[in-house]
């Protein structure tokens, strides 16, 4: 028989796909159903709350373009094959929530992603390195404080943007005449909670690093 590499190489991704599709159409029904990192709320306000994160490491996929819904998309998929086996030590990690995506705007027209998934630590501090190929980076946290401004519905191209305005908005109004300079440069964070296929009772959040910026008690300071 004659073989088509071609043909078989389509129908593999095609599998692969599929697989990643029904996998994340059955996590994080609601937002709770597997392991988050803890936090500490410190503060809170109708609008947004104020948390401190203890040391938390991230798988990281770094990316640039012009789409935050696209950015995530392909990063979770490298990600993904990192918990799925491809790994130094070829085991399977749980799945977590919720895959964040870090937004860094740049002057020349494009803006870096970085698409991370919390590492639970049952591998103690030093979680199985990424295979090479999938160019992702373990990114570890210092303990800090951010503040997070929920929303519901889908975090598509056209409405993260706005969310994070609308936090930043408020943290300015409540901490007007404090240090807002760390906010210029638009950095922000969206937290998804959910898979694409529900659509009632969905979590979204937009994350602000404010360690920096605020004085409460609690907040470690940079």
């Amino acid at each position: 028989d004659v073989k088509n590499p071609v043909g078989t190489s389509i129908f593999h991704h095609f599998l692969v796909s599929a697989f990643i599709i029904l996998t994340l159409s059955n996590i994080l029904p609601f937002g709770y159903s597997t392991e988050s990192p803890r936090y500490t709320v410190l503060f809170s306000q109708p609008e947004y709350e104020i948390r401190l994160y203890k040391e938390i490491s991230w798988m990281c996929a770094f990316l640039q373009g012009n789409s935050f819904q696209k950015s995530t998309k392909d990063g979770f998929h490298r990600i993904y094959q990192y918990i799925q086996g491809a790994n130094s030590n070829s085991s399977r990690l749980a799945i977590t929530a919720p895959v964040l995506t870090s937004i860094r705007p740049s002057p020349n027209g494009t803006t870096g992603y970085r698409v991370k998934l919390f590492l639970i630590t049952n591998f103690g501090a030093t979680p199985p390195q990424p295979s090479p190929e999938l160019n992702l980076q373990i990114d570890k946290w210092r303990a800090k404080c951010v503040a997070v401004r929920k929303f519901p519905g889908f975090a598509m191209d056209d409405n993260v943007s706005k969310e994070a305005e609308a936090l930043v908005t408020s943290l300015s109004k409540y901490f007007a005449g404090g240090n807002m300079t760390g906010l210029e440069d638009k950095r922000y964070t969206i937290a998804q909670y959910n898979a694409s296929s529900h659509l009632v009772g969905r979590l979204n959040e937009v994350w602000v690093d404010v360690s920096a910026i605020v004085n409460i008690e609690g907040c470690p300071r940079p």
